[in-house]
């Protein structure tokens, strides 16, 4: 049966429970390789962004949160769907030459679908990765009724491209894009020559835009922002040095710091002041108390481009950057903001991470989902009812670059990682004692290290594309 059918049914029996009034819009932001430690309410000295900041005290700051991966597609994979990487179906960042290995399936079920079904109007901007036009993973056949921005992520590095996609039309840009395939599914191998339209401006007018439509609507709506900053311009890297595509270096251009420096800070002082305009937008059309607005990022942060994490402290108390599986390649900032709802200035040290999304809006729609998902709602976490809250045993990361490595987070303390090979050993960490994860303690502790054996072994489900050797 299509997942419509399976999937639709449950939601639309169980979206009775809440009427439109009950439940709030949604505004997802997810920002594209920021560090943990790349802002102010994180730490951050050098980099200004204020507005996160302010939604941080507005709001919830999470300290202990996951994405889904440590790199791009599977992380937004974790996002959509609901399930762990042993799990879910993009598992790894398959590249243009294997693209149905990075394409969400008909028979997947993701939070545009959930909420679709529940009454929200549902609409993506930004950066997608997982289906391009002409496949069941596009974001139309996935949930999402409106589309606008990159479908892969190879397109996305430039951050002035020749073209953008809205729905499953092609919308020129007058960029000039050096090394640009002719054909319709261009996968971004180039960058600008001549620099007009940025994209991160096209998309803050974008999500303005979609607000201002939906904002009176009988319905509630969800905005999936997926934003490419402060991600490099690998092509753009590889022949100039310099990956750090912004306008202008903003508050940053006459400061004694490298071009690429300026560039990183400049990305991501730029998306703050967008989301910014977001909040000033919200509450100008009085939707502050009746919109919930996320924050996170994809991974850890990158030293791709030229510029420098450690000048800036991004992956803050951690080790690893994007591409680890230590937590500075995956814990990440995680703030959620509801006047009214949340607390202003609380400080959860809940263990989540991206699969928790799934269920946590299908409560706040009213949907009771089946119980499939590896995720748990932290809805009463947001609303301070952390009695209530249902813990994780654990979280589970694969990463397929180089052979398979394999994390396991044991009760929000022990971290278990194996690198490259099943057979090779595994090392052991005590995350409440040793945050940067430089004691391996494997030796005396062989029951946890059975135990994650274990876990590795059970939570990995081959696929058609991913398996283990």
């Amino acid at each position: 049966m299509h997942k419509f059918c399976l999937g639709f049914l449950s939601v639309l029996i169980a979206a009775t429970v809440a009427s439109a009034a009950d439940r709030p819009n949604v505004i997802f932001v997810l920002a594209d390789d920021l560090g943990y430690g790349d802002l102010g309410c994180y730490g951050q000295k050098k980099i200004l962004t204020p507005n996160l900041d302010r939604m941080a005290a507005e709001g919830m700051r999470f300290t202990q949160f996951y994405a889904g991966s440590t790199v791009c597609a599977p992380s937004r994979s974790v996002l959509m769907t609901g399930q762990h990487l042993g799990h879910t179906a993009v598992r790894g960042n398959a590249g243009k030459n294997n693209m149905e290995a990075q394409t969400l399936r008909d028979e997947d079920i993701t939070v545009a679908e959930v909420l679709k079904g529940a009454g929200y109007s549902t609409g993506l901007i930004g950066k997608w990765g997982l289906g391009e036009v002409g496949t069941v993973g596009h974001p139309n056949k996935q949930g999402f009724d409106e589309y606008f921005g990159f479908l892969n992520q190879h397109h996305a590095h430039n951050h002035y491209p020749g073209f953008l996609w809205r729905s499953s039309e092609r919308v020129g840009l007058p960029n000039e894009v050096a090394g640009a395939t002719p054909d319709g599914f261009d996968f971004g191998d180039g960058y600008a020559t001549k620099r007009v339209q940025y994209a991160g401006d096209l998309f803050a007018s974008e999500a303005a835009s979609f607000i201002e439509r939906h904002a009176r609507n009988d319905r509630p709506f969800f905005l999936y922002y997926a934003l490419t900053v402060p991600h490099a311009n690998n092509e753009r890297s590889r022949a100039l040095g310099d990956g750090q595509e912004v306008p202008d270096y903003g508050p940053y251009a006459d400061k004694d710091w490298t071009p690429q420096n300026k560039g990183q800070a400049a990305m991501i002082t730029r998306m703050d002041r967008q989301i910014g305009e977001l909040f000033a937008q919200l509450k100008k059309l009085n939707l502050n108390e009746r919109t919930i607005v996320f924050f996170s990022s994809d991974n850890g942060p990158h030293k791709e481009g030229g510029n420098d994490p450690d000048f800036f402290d991004a992956n803050g108390p951690f080790t690893g950057l994007k591409r680890s599986l230590t937590d500075g390649g995956i814990r990440v900032p995680f703030l959620v903001r509801w006047p009214g709802k949340i607390k202003a200035g609380s400080v959860s040290n809940h263990v989540g991470y991206f699969g928790d999304l799934l269920p946590t809006l299908a409560e706040l729609a009213g949907v009771k989902l089946s119980d499939n998902l590896d995720g748990h709602s932290f809805v009463p976490t947001l609303l301070g009812r952390d009695g209530d809250q249902q813990k994780h045993e654990f979280l589970y990361w694969e990463f397929y670059e180089g052979g398979v490595n394999q994390a396991v987070l044991m009760n929000g303390r022990w971290k278990a990682i194996r690198l490259k090979k099943s057979s090779n050993p595994i090392e052991l960490f005590d995350l409440h004692n040793d945050i940067a994860e430089k004691q391996n303690l494997a030796a005396s502790h062989p029951e946890l290290i059975a135990k994650a054996a274990d876990l590795m072994k059970s939570a990995h489900v081959d696929n058609a594309h991913w398996k283990l050797p």
